[in-house]
C-alpha cells in the first residue's frame, strides 16, 4: 500500500514582506505559509519559485504612466502591452512539517534600472506591486508504510501577493540611502572618469551637476 501513497497536496500563501538588513546585496524577505492537505507528513520540500509582476492588475496615475512608457510603450497600446513579466527566480529548502509551517523566501534585489522589474517598481511612487508566485520543485514525504517518498510538485501551485512599494523602497534605502544607480558601458565610464579628473570634481554628483549645467545653458 505504501508504494502507492499519494503525495501531499500543498497550498501556499504569502503572509507579509520586509526589508532584510545587514546583507551583502539588497534583499526582500517574503514570509510564506505552506499547508498540507492529505498525504503523509512532509520531510522537506526542494522549492523553486518564479516571481512575476502582474502589471495589468493595478491602476497608474499620469506620472507613473509617463515613467512606464519605456517598458510598455504609449498608454494607448497598454491594452496589449501591459502584461505579466518575470521578476526573479528563488530556490529554498523548506524544512519538515506535519500540517503547516512558515518559511522565509529571500528575494535578492537590484537597483539596476536597466532591469525591467527594477524599472517598473521604481516608476511607482506609492501603492502596491501585484506579484504572482508560481511554485515547482520536489516533495519528500512519508508514505503510508513510513518510508520516504519523493514526488514532483504539481505545476498549478501558485499564490498572489500585493507588495507595498514602500517596503521595496526600504530595501533599497537600507543599502543605498538617498541614492540611485545608472549603468554605463566601459568606454563611456572611462570618458566620464577622465572628465572628472580633468575638472577636479571631488564626487560623481559634482560631475553630473557640471554636465547638467553645461547642457542647460
Amino acid at each position: 500500500m505504501g508504494a502507492n501513497s499519494p503525495p501531499p497536496e500543498l497550498d501556499f500563501a504569502v503572509e507579509g514582506a520586509e526589508a532584510v538588513r545587514h546583507t551583502v546585496a539588497p534583499t526582500l524577505s517574503l514570509r510564506l505559509r505552506v499547508e498540507r492537505r492529505g498525504g503523509g507528513p512532509v520531510h522537506s520540500i526542494g522549492l523553486s519559485t518564479q516571481i512575476r509582476i502582474a502589471a495589468m492588475r493595478r491602476s497608474y496615475d499620469g506620472r507613473a504612466q509617463e515613467r512606464l512608457t519605456e517598458l510598455f510603450g504609449p498608454t494607448e497600446q497598454w491594452s496589449r502591452s501591459l502584461r505579466s513579466f518575470l521578476w526573479t527566480n528563488v530556490s529554498v529548502q523548506v524544512p519538515a512539517f506535519r500540517d503547516s509551517t512558515f518559511f522565509e523566501l529571500p528575494v535578492t534585489c537590484t537597483y539596476d534600472l536597466e532591469v525591467a522589474g527594477t524599472k517598473y517598481i521604481d516608476a511607482l511612487e506609492d501603492g502596491e506591486v501585484p506579484l504572482e508566485l508560481l511554485f515547482s520543485g520536489t516533495i519528500f514525504y512519508a508514505g503510508d508504510d513510513g518510508r520516504l517518498r519523493v514526488a514532483p510538485m504539481p505545476w498549478d501551485r501558485e499564490a498572489e501577493y500585493r507588495l507595498p512599494v514602500a517596503v521595496w523602497r526600504e530595501v533599497m534605502d537600507v543599502n543605498f540611502p538617498n541614492s540611485a544607480w545608472l549603468r554605463l558601458d566601459r568606454e563611456r565610464f572611462a570618458r566620464l572618469a577622465a572628465y572628472k579628473a580633468r575638472g577636479v570634481h571631488p564626487t560623481w554628483n559634482h560631475v553630473v551637476d557640471a554636465l547638467l549645467l553645461e547642457g542647460e545653458r
